[in-house]
């Protein structure tokens, strides 16, 4: 790949050029340009069977710059720590039928791609920040899961039928986490729509409650450093590291209840499933070992709840560390995959959530996997036939595993450009940094801050995994993602 230009976006054509070497469509075709064009307002259905929720009051929580709103939330107390919750997910099958140009481009790279510098979005943001999007104040179509969460975090019963909604606050993770927490204010979309704010706490309770089923279960609780670049005008002035949040748990508890809820409503319909699994880890002796090295005994055979206790354990002996064993848990636990679930099959299940009910409905607007559930679902509520063929779903399933692969190889490859970047006047300075990974194949360090991985290229005799120690910086390559520690002596 040529230089550009200094004038140049040097990092936006390193992700254009990633996504093509990785097998993803950068650029929208011609012809699903022109269905877009076509397009001129947000779907309509006058069908009776669609209920009217227009008037709750919903809620929207994402990252503070996301545009293209999913799903939307809304609760109500039944008493006695009971909870009646509801998930709205845009329809977006309405605008992008099976088989039109825009689901065929969205069909080939499945997913979205966030690389901090540039967004590939798999809709046009005509759609997936307008048209489809659950934005405030406006009225969209939408699926809706309903259930009712008990005191003791189970839920006893379900449902999945189709809405008008109108999302009344658009929220962020942070602001809310911090009100939530007592450390700030109400947010001011929040603030503005009277019992908005006993709807959060509702909405907290029970997905706390949720949360500690699930853990009760099995469900890991892993804690892996994730930055991203902030960019001005092309050039990397600082890398940003997201931790999780309360709200962030807040909505990932209520999208595992409905995406569980979406394909047990699926089975029972006799329909086929898109299940997303984490099958039981193969290398379970190797985590066996990792957790023996510090003094804890797993059993022989794979088992998540003696797991999570020992990450919980873990976790408040050393802070610090915690990341890198979550980082290491997960390279041995395997990645997760699509599979095809047929009627009457038994389920392969989670294995990092506990669960045994599970695929992806809630992000459709971001992942292809989501738009088919949505499709199955909707055929599912009319008793019509499935729109796809079990060998259609067989060559989905395997294809939106690699092109979700492929997706987070281009994100991978850009977080390591702009840190690359970030550090490229830095040569030649010291650090301090944790071994994170050591083998025959080399060993990698990461710095504790900035928090940059990256390749030991001298002094790593006789390191291993979680040492501390401190470390030159002596080369990068923006290019290619590169960057390369020497261990300073003493």
């Amino acid at each position: 790949m040529e230089s550009p230009s200094p004038k140049e976006n040097y990092l936006s054509q390193i992700a254009d050029h990633a996504m093509v070497t990785f097998g993803l469509e950068p650029v929208f075709p011609p012809d699903a340009m022109k269905q877009l064009q076509s397009l001129l307002g947000p779907a309509q259905d006058s069908s009776g069977d669609i209920k009217d929720m227009r008037e709750m009051l919903w809620c929207s929580i994402d990252n503070d710059d996301s545009r293209d709103l999913d799903q939307i939330s809304v609760g109500e107390d039944l008493g006695g720590s009971r909870t009646r919750l509801w998930v709205a997910v845009a329809d977006v099958d309405a605008l992008v039928p099976l088989g039109s140009p825009l689901d065929l481009h969205a069909r080939k790279n499945t997913t979205s791609v966030y690389t901090g510098v540039k967004t590939f979005p798999m809709l046009p943001e005509k759609l997936s920040t307008d048209l489809t999007s659950l934005n405030q104040d406006v009225e969209r179509l939408a699926l809706v899961i309903e259930m009712d969460v008990e005191a003791d975090g189970s839920i006893s019963q379900s449902s999945v039928y189709r809405a008008r909604v109108v999302n009344k606050s658009k929220l962020a993770y942070n602001s809310v986490s911090a009100w939530l927490e007592k450390k700030g204010l109400l947010p001011a979309s929040a603030e503005r729509i009277k019992g908005m704010d006993g709807q959060l706490r509702l909405q907290d309770a029970a997905a706390q409650r949720l949360r500690e089923r699930r853990h009760e279960a099995g469900a890991l609780e892993l804690r892996t450093i994730q930055t991203r670049p902030v960019t001005e005008n092309g050039q990397v002035i600082d890398l940003k590291h997201e931790d999780q949040t309360r709200a962030g748990e807040l909505i990932e508890d209520l999208m595992v209840a409905a995406n569980g809820i979406t394909a047990k409503f699926l089975t029972r319909k006799g329909f086929p499933t898109l299940r997303r699994v984490v099958k039981t880890p193969e290398r379970w002796d190797r985590l066996v070992a990792l957790a023996a090295e510090r003094g804890t005994k797993l059993p022989a055979s794979p088992d998540s709840r003696a797991l999570n206790r020992f990450l919980q354990d873990q976790k408040a002996k050393d802070i610090l560390r915690f990341p890198d064993l979550s980082l290491m848990v997960v390279k041995l636990l395997g990645r997760g995959e699509y599979v095809l679930d047929k009627p009457g099959e038994i389920p392969q299940g989670h294995f990092g959530l506990a669960v045994k009910d599970y695929n992806h409905s809630t992000a459709p607007n971001r992942r292809y996997p989501d738009l088919i559930t949505q499709r199955l679902l909707k055929s599912a509520l009319v008793s019509a036939a499935s729109p796809y063929s079990l060998p259609d779903l067989q060559s989905l399933a395997s294809h939106c595993t690699e092109q979700e692969n492929a997706a987070d190889k281009v994100e991978r490859q850009m977080r390591k450009s702009a840190s690359a970047l970030f550090l490229s006047k830095r040569v030649g300075e010291t650090f301090e940094a944790l071994v994170t990974g050591a083998s025959q194949k080399g060993t990698w360090v990461r710095l504790l801050k900035p928090p940059v991985e990256g390749y030991l290229a001298q002094g790593n005799k006789g390191l291993d995994v979680g040492d501390r120690l401190l470390v030159k910086l002596v080369g990068v390559s923006v290019e290619k993602g590169w960057i390369d520690f020497a261990k300073v002596n003493g």
